[in-house]
């Protein structure tokens, strides 16, 4: 059997960028295995040939030469990744070449970059939509609620905090969430706390099976974890929301960027930053 492909995720900053771009291209071979390595702030020769080392080794004792997903600014640390023996791609000697000649000026090569702190507004306005969302999980507190653009409500652990701090980082999105409780399934009405805000709310739902393995884990063998209980939930969390009209969405096989998009576009949001 054929060992798994190592894979080295190279960056000068985070590595997100790396990650994200390699991720998706490597989703496309859905039938193959591979071991994944992430070396962030490789910034210096030094941290470079460190890692070059690794890749020599792996390439040694897997019998193939791993692949490398490289967003490194400075060429000369490119030029020493690149003596590694692999097969590499480097997003800025893909991708910069081509845009210098349309913009008909040279890369500055700037290694502050994408997720460095370079405008101060935009990464204030992340910051206070986070601390928004953290300040109204949950249904904590109705304070200032009125300045949420949007306001998830689900069973719990349905996937409503995940996908507000997602909106919240992502697109600076002051999103709060309402978790239903037994009484408020049980009410023909909605919420008190969240009933003066209902076009802002967005509904979550999730097949009981799923939700039944979640609390499983949570807690394990209780009257909250039971199928019944799960299916009794969802059922009348999904008749509330048909019931007063609130859009919502199966959150099952949605992965948390999916299903913040998908609420932008429901919701006709847009991105603070």
């Amino acid at each position: 059997m054929t060992a798994p492909r190592h894979i080295f995720y190279i960056s000068d900053r985070t590595g997100l960028t790396a990650e994200n771009i390699g991720e998706a291209l490597l989703n496309q071979f859905g039938n193959l295995e591979f071991k994944r390595s992430t070396f962030p702030f490789i910034d210096t020769p030094e941290k470079a040939m460190a890692v070059v080392e690794k890749i020599e080794q792996s390439a040694q004792t897997g019998g193939q030469r791993p692949i490398t997903f490289v967003s490194v600014v400075n060429r000369d640390i490119r030029n020493i990744i690149q003596s590694a023996n692999a097969f590499h791609i480097n997003f800025f000697d893909t991708f910069l070449p081509d845009l210098e000649k349309e913009l008909h000026t040279e890369a500055t090569q700037s290694a502050q970059g994408h997720h460095g702190i370079v405008d101060t507004d935009r990464y204030d306005a992340r910051m206070e939509a986070v601390n928004f969302s953290l300040s109204h999980d949950d249904g904590i507190s109705d304070k200032n609620l009125q300045e949420a653009d949007v306001i998830l409500m689900g069973v719990s652990r349905s996937g409503k905090t995940p996908t507000c701090l997602y909106l919240a980082m992502q697109y600076g999105i002051r999103a709060a969430n309402y978790p239903l409780i037994p009484d408020d399934l049980e009410s023909t009405d909605l919420p008190r706390m969240i009933k003066p805000y209902k076009d802002k709310i967005f509904g979550l739902t999730i097949q009981p099976e799923r939700l039944q393995a979640i609390r499983q884990e949570r807690r394990p063998n209780s009257t909250y974890a039971e199928i019944r209980t799960c299916r009794s939930e969802v059922n009348d969390a999904q008749a509330m929301f048909k019931r007063h009209n609130i859009p919502f969405t199966n959150t099952t096989d949605k992965s948390v960027e999916e299903l913040a998009v998908h609420i932008l576009q429901a919701c006709k949001l847009k991105r603070r930053f």
